[in-house]
Parts: structure tokens; C-alpha cells; sequence
């Protein structure tokens, strides 16, 4: 049975979301940010990448799953249903390739966790992401870490 595992970085200092992926036995991480750019000293592309590798965790940066400008605006401000929803119909029309590209690495790809910077993954988009994974997948497992 397939998994995948989401994260969100919001509330973790780099040691503890390594912690939490490595509990986890997450191999690779698929950073879903638009920006994989952070405020947060080392949460940013570069350097996340750099401290996931010193783990032996793989990093991937696939920006077609992120949320563009105007969908954040939409989450950030409490309108979560409509966002997920404009985000939902983004996926399956800009994205479908990759999404079933991800969906067929599963079963032979490492332990792979989604990633973003929202801790609540019900207010996050990497819960819809992870949703249309379902959609290819039925048999996903998805874990909220």
C-alpha cells in the first residue's frame, strides 16, 4: 500500500522538522511551495536542501504544485473552502501530469513527505495536492505528520 506523508514547517525549528521526517522514515521530501523561499533562515530551497541531504533525505522542489499569489491571499484570509476549491480545479488543469507522474513514484520511489510551510494541513493546499493524489491512488495512505 502506497504513502505519503504531509509537513508543515510553520511551527518547527530545522532540527525538529529533520526529527519529525526522520521518525517518520520519510526518504524524500517534495517541497509543494509556489516560492520555495522562506523568511525562516534555512527553510528556503538552498538551504533546506543542503540540510535534508547532510540526512540522507533526497529534496525536490516542484513548484507546479504550489499555490500561486492570489490562492494564498485566499487561504491567509480565512477562505479556505474557496481557495482549496480554485486550487483543486488549478491542479487537475495545469498540473495533471505531474500529479500522476507523483502518483506512479510512490510504489517505487523512496518514503516521500509533502511539504510546505502551514502547520494545520486542513487549511493548507497540500491537503488538496495529497486529495488528488487519493483521486489517482485510492489505495494512498496519507499522514499528517
Amino acid at each position: 500500500m502506497a504513502t505519503v506523508w504531509t509537513i508543515g514547517y510553520e511551527r518547527l525549528l530545522l532540527q525538529a522538522l529533520v526529527a519529525e521526517l526522520e521518525a517518520a522514515g520519510v526518504r524524500r521530501v517534495i517541497d509543494v511551495r509556489f516560492r520555495p523561499q522562506s523568511r525562516r533562515p534555512g527553510m528556503s530551497k538552498t538551504g533546506l536542501s543542503e540540510l535534508l541531504g547532510r540526512h540522507g533525505i533526497a529534496y525536490e522542489s516542484r513548484r507546479a504544485l504550489g499555490t500561486p499569489a492570489d490562492l494564498r491571499w485566499l487561504y491567509r484570509n480565512g477562505r479556505v473552502a474557496e481557495a482549496a476549491q480554485a486550487f483543486r480545479r488549478r491542479l487537475e488543469d495545469r498540473a495533471p501530469d505531474e500529479l500522476d507522474g507523483l502518483a506512479a513514484e510512490l510504489d517505487r520511489g523512496p518514503a516521500t513527505a509533502l511539504l510546505c510551510l502551514e502547520a494545520d494541513p486542513v487549511t493548507c493546499h497540500r491537503s488538496v495536492v495529497a486529495e488528488a493524489l487519493r483521486r489517482r491512488r485510492p489505495d494512498l495512505v496519507v499522514i499528517d505528520l
